[in-house]
């Protein structure tokens, strides 16, 4: 008598480097089984797309996250990192999954609240320094297009500082991170993407553009 593999199987016999199986996934994430399934097939389109090597590399993740395989933005390159949980240059399906995780609807607070400080603690000491936060900013309103004066952007990283820096030591630690973030809950606001929750075959653009406030963390 034949053997009757299950689809699962089939894909796991066939599954690029670093590939866990979606009810792996599913219980460590907030995605559902079939959720990932779906981004199973979106990240083979992505990791396929240049180098074809089943992993996602740097230019690849540009692409689709940021329309662009070319030049240089530290937001960019620091989400990227992020993502890149082993530090090997590349991201595997494992990381993909959870990487993106955080970002879903359901994903606890506090998830997408280190999530954002590592965003910003760009020298990974543990703490947002002052320097920091102003290069991320300026980072963000690059990738958004938008052009603000020195003095704007001043304002906005004095502004964010006053309000965070609760012992005056001019850095943000976690736990005064996660206070401003509990004031400001708008800081978070583009932690969170909508379409993670109903994930289809169609490869989404999750560019995280914001509004200038958002910047800041402030609600006006």
């Amino acid at each position: 008598m034949g053997c009757v593999l299950s689809s699962s199987s089939k894909r796991s016999r066939r599954a690029p480097p670093g590939y866990e199986e979606p009810a792996v996934l599913a219980a460590q994430t907030s995605f559902t089984v079939n959720e990932v399934e779906a981004l199973y097939e979106l990240y083979k389109k992505l990791s396929f797309s240049i180098v074809k090597d089943g992993l996602i590399h740097k230019e690849e993740f540009l692409l689709a996250l940021f329309r662009t395989s070319k030049g240089a933005n530290l937001f960019a390159d620091r989400v990227f990192d992020l993502f890149d949980l082993k530090r090997n240059g590349v991201i595997d399906f494992g990381e993909f999954v959870r990487s993106l995780s955080i970002f879903h609807p359901k994903a606890p607070k506090a998830d997408k609240t280190a999530f954002a400080f590592k965003l910003y603690d760009l020298r990974g000491t543990g703490y947002i320094e002052k320097e920091e936060l102003r290069e991320m900013v300026v980072a963000l309103l690059d990738e958004s297009d938008l052009c603000l004066s020195d003095w704007a952007v001043e304002a906005i990283v004095d502004n964010t500082f006053n309000q965070a820096d609760s012992n005056c030591d001019g850095r943000i630690d976690p736990d005064e991170w996660e206070q401003f973030v509990n004031k400001y809950p708008t800081s978070l606001r583009n932690m969170s993407l909508p379409y993670l929750q109903d994930i289809t075959v169609a490869f989404p653009s999750f560019v995280l553009h914001s509004e200038v406030e958002d910047y800041s963390g402030i609600d006006k």
